[in-house]
């Protein structure tokens, strides 16, 4: 019981470190909109989205038999037009999530190194597939926004009309194994920068 709660402690601080960073690299930029709707802001309870932060994780820890899992809060609103720069600034918005998990996985490792605790070791995983996850160029997942931010006019605004159906192109990702080609290279690239083991769901 104790682990679970552990767990989820970690799962629910590694999404809203997540959002949350969005929403300040935004407000820094100009944009107050994650502000003005309570979403700056490191409750938990103000992020989570039935799908992304209860479904996918969910079924991803059956399906791998808890050996992996990765998850997202709600995406925090960005008016990108109210941004100091728009195209430059959607990027840094688009890129503090994956590099407040990395941040994040960091700290969980200088702890796990002085504790050992198993557990923390899955947090340092969540954290970094959550991370590489989120980089792929699929809205409403943050490498969407990195690559809108490189587009040119008008092509950035058709791409992003993608957003409603992001979550079923995911599926066929996890579906199709296309996911895992993508997230677990990316995480044991990540793990081997910071000297920990690899990730293997074998």
């Amino acid at each position: 019981m104790l682990q679970i709660l552990a767990w989820l402690v970690i799962f629910l601080m590694t999404v809203t470190v997540h959002e949350a960073a969005h929403g300040a690299v935004a407000f820094i930029r100009g944009d107050q909109t994650a502000k003005e709707m309570g979403r700056l802001t490191l409750n938990p309870l103000k992020h989570i989205d039935w799908f992304w932060t209860v479904l996918f994780p969910a079924l991803l820890f059956i399906s791998t038999g808890g050996r992996f899992v990765i998850g997202m809060a709600k995406p925090v609103p960005v008016n990108f037009s109210n941004l100091y720069r728009p195209k430059q600034d959607m990027i840094l918005v688009g890129l503090a999530g994956p590099i407040a998990n990395i941040v994040f996985a960091g700290l969980l490792m200088w702890v796990y190194r002085f504790t050992n605790f198993p557990l923390l070791l899955l947090g340092i995983y969540f954290n970094l597939g959550l991370a590489v996850f989120n980089l792929i160029p699929i809205p409403p997942l943050d490498g969407s926004r990195v690559l809108a931010g490189i587009l040119p006019r008008p092509l950035d605004r058709k791409y992003l009309m993608l957003e409603p159906f992001g979550f079923l192109i995911v599926l066929a990702l996890y579906f199709t194994g296309i996911l895992y080609a993508w997230v677990i290279p990316g995480v044991n690239l990540l793990a081997d920068a910071l000297g920990i083991p690899r990730l293997s769901l074998g």
